[in-house]
């Protein structure tokens, strides 16, 4: 990837004026199937930890993808993925191909023109390079969330998604869970009336890292797992040798996540989105807790008057004028006042027939992640959770972390995506970048 000159931040505010008013799907001719509709499509797995490993094993069993190659900084975590696909293609005569090849630079990996689209679960700080050097390179793009480590980076991701007719799923996967489509569809026919108030349950924001130097093992290339972060000495709860048994703690740093807030807040706060209609905008304030330090209390007001509380816990509770929904993975409960009208089943179906009218606004079907992604590749249609929708509930979550962080009011504009009344510094939207790593 080469490395070109920070680009200026009033570029973005102004780019942000064009990006986010498209219809959901965009027209045919913009989205040239470059990956003819009946071929296998090649993948490349970038980050291979706990959730990388993950959507790698989900990706091997499908016929239709083959994935190609895998890119780590960690050598244990690369030679164990390259060992689980060569196994899993062994002995398949219809998989055809080489064998997997591992690669310690996703740069190598991006360079292949045989590779049509990536996987990204790195940890969150290298999101925007890799996607954008991704989309530049030719390649459809899969990016777990958070999608973006900063609302700069956010934007930059849709552009060059945008410009390079590219299709990105972003991996808030709660959109393909049918529990969540549900609570969003009776919410949006007003069947739990005019909601004035939202509790959205996830843990805190993030710390500065203060974590002693631990001696570096050969075998982990320490300084591309940094990139753009500064510079600090190693230590194992950022990145663990070899395959995590759970999820490694970088997110919990302010230099490499954004703490639960981002974390689950891509989940529950996207959500929040969905339910309202804000895919393509977002909230207009931002306002501090009582208590701050406490890690929740943050609440952020809608367009249309409705007021979301950062909680402690997890989950969503959404109240109406006429009932309330809370809703959760694997975990629904619908009221109409104070009668419980149904809590978590197997099938929706039946609940929305009852409740919805006949020309009830109706969202967007997936029930799988993955699937979805690829059934995107070939049709080129959006999906699901696309890059700006991404992007717009990634931004949610980082200005709930400012406000965190520098605890003051913060009056946002969502369509220039500039702060108002200089309720907020244009430096919160970016970052400082190590040397040479840049946002192209």
């Amino acid at each position: 990837m080469s490395h070109v000159p920070l680009v200026t931040r009033r570029r973005f505010l102004k780019a942000a004026l064009l990006a986010g008013t498209g219809p959901f799907i965009l027209p045919g001719r913009l989205w040239s199937a470059d990956t003819p509709a009946n071929s296998r499509i090649n993948i490349g797995c970038i980050g291979i930890g706990k959730q990388g490993n993950g959507l790698m094993h989900a990706l091997l069993p499908r016929k239709e993808v083959r994935v190609v190659a895998v890119s780590d900084v960690d050598s244990r975590r690369r030679g164990m993925a390259k060992a689980a696909v060569d196994k899993a293609y062994a002995g398949n005569t219809g998989a055809g191909g080489p064998g997997c090849v591992d690669y310690a630079d996703f740069q190598e990996l991006l360079a292949r023109p045989d590779i049509d689209a990536v996987v990204i679960a790195t940890p969150d700080h290298w999101h925007a390079l890799i996607a954008i050097a991704a989309a530049k390179a030719g390649k459809d793009i899969y990016c777990e969330k958070p999608m973006a480590h900063t609302i700069l980076e956010g934007r930059a991701m849709v552009a060059a998604t945008r410009a390079n007719h590219r299709i990105f799923q972003v991996g808030s996967m709660q959109r393909s869970m049918g529990e969540f489509r549900a609570a969003c569809e009776l919410i949006r026919n007003g069947v739990i009336g005019t909601v004035t108030r939202v509790d959205a349950a996830v843990s805190g924001p993030p710390i500065p890292c203060d974590l002693p130097e631990e001696t570096l093992e050969p075998g982990l290339d320490w300084d591309r797992w940094l990139g753009p972060a500064p510079l600090r000495p190693y230590n194992a709860i950022l990145s663990p040798r070899g395959m995590p048994a759970g999820y490694p703690q970088w997110r919990h740093y302010r230099e490499y996540g954004g703490g639960g807030v981002c974390d689950w807040g891509a989940h529950h706060f996207d959500i929040v989105q969905w339910a309202f209609g804000y895919d393509t905008s977002g909230p207009v304030e931002f306002l501090p807790g009582e208590n701050d330090a406490a890690g929740h209390g943050v609440h952020w007001r809608y367009p249309n008057g409705a007021v979301v509380t950062h909680q402690a816990g997890n989950g969503i509770t959404f109240y109406g004028s006429l009932g309330k929904i809370y809703v959760n993975r694997g975990k629904f409960q619908f009221w109409l006042g104070e009668q419980l009208k149904a809590e978590q089943m197997d099938d929706y179906g039946a609940l929305l027939k009852e409740y919805l009218p006949a020309n009830a606004v109706r969202l967007y079907r997936s029930t799988n992640q993955i699937s979805n992604w690829l059934s995107c590749l070939k049709s080129r249609a959006l999906p699901v959770c696309d890059v700006e929708t991404g992007h717009r509930s990634a931004t949610v979550c980082n200005l709930v972390n400012l406000v965190y962080f520098h605890g003051r009011p913060i009056q946002w504009n969502p369509g220039q995506e500039q702060f108002v009344d200089h309720s907020g510094e244009d430096a919160w939207l970016t970052r400082e970048y190590r040397a040479p790593w840049k946002l192209a």
